[in-house]
């Protein structure tokens, strides 16, 4: 049997579905406006919108000449009318301000000859609401000559424009937050890290920090996976980058040298769960500057099934740690001669009497003069001499021996493993640069730096407390020599005590 034909819509149908079309719908006249264009173009018109803003009373006659045969009742409850005809009179409160730019546009389509176009624009209601509308305009078949027929239809999208512009505003703000942060931030996606951690479990890996002592190469492999997604202008001024293009190349200069132990702390913590991280690290610049480091590192939560989402913040510690390192230099250093203090003699010594090694040699030693040039010159004259003693001494001895002042002008050398060899070595070195000191200085000051030497030898098993002493004494007797005269010795060294 033959297909039945499909039964044909009454006109009165056609009626019903125009007006209970769920979307505004406007069947309007637009041949006024199509014979207002054609005087136009008989004129030479040839720029529409040039044409239009020379005289605003023009755009005023293009809406005149549009005529509106009927709407749909979606139209009336979307723009507040009570019928049609009140709608009509008050077409002047529906295209107002901001409305009349959107039109010009659409005019401007028609002028060009399209008979079917788009364009989101701006209506308002009679109560004054704003809407933004999507609008389709469209000249029915058979009217493209006069375009006496046209179907217009309105789609409301104020709400999803705020949607949008809200969204929009949220996205500057962030994005705004993340560029001017006085922070280095990183947004980064580790999922590749992920997966090689994943590979190694299912190999059945339980030890994994034995897995990347034996697999060091693990952990560059796990760095080359890192992908840097964006950074903020705080990193680039910290890292000394023109671009972020620059920055991105040069990734290797950033993360080199110990960055590669840094990295494999991280990776374990990675490994134990620990996706949320801070520890201190070493970058460098791209001029290749040391820059301490705090870093912050966190997985999204909401990307924790891929960290294809990781932020890392660094701060730059750089300043703090050189203060830090002044004052544990304070702490050990004496200021003027720039070799080591007291407070760090006393405690090498504790070291050396539990730990060695064996034999040790202690070296006493005394400035010559001292006093005298204090005396009868300046205390600044003293202390430019003492700086000279440090010159000279910090250069005498290289690690592990050292050099101390322990007193004003009493310094002590610490040789540990040294013999009576090593003590002659010294002797000698020192008597050498003493006397290119003095070269040096012969034409400055005409202050001669002159030193008295005692040295003793500890064994194991034997104090060195009392090889202190012993150097101290021997020292004495050198200085007695240096004045041509007897110099007792100081009530605790004579008694047997430590100085």
């Amino acid at each position: 049997m033959p297909a039945p034909t499909p039964p044909m819509l009454a006109p009165n149908d056609d009626q019903s579905m125009f007006d209970l079309a769920p979307v505004s719908l406007w069947l309007e006249d637009f041949g006024g406006l199509k014979r207002l264009f054609d005087g136009w173009r008989a004129q030479g018109v040839q720029d529409l919108r040039a044409y239009l803003a020379q005289d605003p009373s023009r755009l005023t006659a293009c809406t005149a000449a549009l005529k509106v045969i009927k709407v749909n009742q979606a139209t009336l409850q979307l723009f507040g009318a009570a019928s049609l005809d009140e709608l009509v009179d008050r077409m002047g409160d529906v295209f107002r301000d901001d409305a009349g730019e959107h039109m010009l546009h659409e005019l401007e389509q028609l002028w060009g000859g399209a008979l079917h176009f788009e364009d989101r624009t701006v209506n308002y209601t009679l109560d004054g609401r704003r809407l933004e509308v999507d609008v389709r305009v469209r000249v029915l078949p058979g009217h493209e000559q006069t375009w006496g027929r046209v179907l217009v239809s309105l789609d409301d999208v104020t709400e999803q424009s705020r949607t949008a512009a809200a969204l929009a505003r949220s996205e500057r703000y962030a994005r705004g937050l993340f560029e001017r942060s006085p922070v280095s931030l990183w947004v980064e996606d580790f999922s590749g890290i992920r997966r090689l951690l994943e590979e190694v479990r299912v190999q059945g890996i339980r030890d994994f920090g034995t897995f990347l002592k034996v697999h060091p190469e693990f952990i560059s492999r796990c760095m080359q996976e890192i992908r840097v997604l964006d950074v903020n202008e705080e990193t680039l001024r910290m890292f000394g980058a023109s671009s972020k293009d620059e920055l991105l190349r040069r990734l290797p200069d950033i993360f080199q040298g110990e960055m590669h132990d840094s990295f494999a702390e991280q990776l374990r913590d990675l490994w134990d769960g620990r996706t949320t991280q801070q520890r201190e690290v070493v970058n460098h610049s791209l001029s290749g500057e040391a820059i301490h480091i705090h870093m912050q590192l966190a997985v999204l939560p909401e990307h924790m099934q891929r960290w294809d989402l990781v932020l890392v913040s660094l701060v730059d510690i750089t300043a703090r740690k050189r203060a830090e390192a002044y004052l544990e230099y304070l702490g050990t250093h004496d200021v003027l001669t720039q070799l080591r203090n007291r407070t760090w003699y006393t405690e090498e010594i504790k070291r050396l009497a539990r730990k060695g090694p064996w034999p040790v040699a202690v070296m006493a030693i005394d400035m010559n003069g001292l006093k005298r040039v204090n005396d009868e010159v300046s205390h600044a004259a003293g202390d430019a001499l003492l700086r000279r003693a440090g010159e000279v001494l910090g250069k005498c001895v290289d690690a592990p021996a050292s050099v101390a002042r322990i007193g004003g002008d009493e310094f002590a050398i610490l040789l540990p493993g040294g013999d009576e060899r090593a003590v002659q070595a010294v002797r000698d070195r020192l008597a050498s640069l003493v006397e290119v000191n003095n070269q040096f200085y012969a034409g400055t000051s005409g202050h001669a730096l002159s030193f008295a030497i005692g040295a003793a030898l500890c064994s194991p098993g034997e104090s060195l407390e009392a090889a202190l002493l012993r150097a101290d004494r021997a020292m004495y007797s050198d200085k007695a020599q240096h004045y041509g005269t007897g110099i007792a010795l100081p009530p605790a060294a004579a008694a047997g005590e430590e100085r």
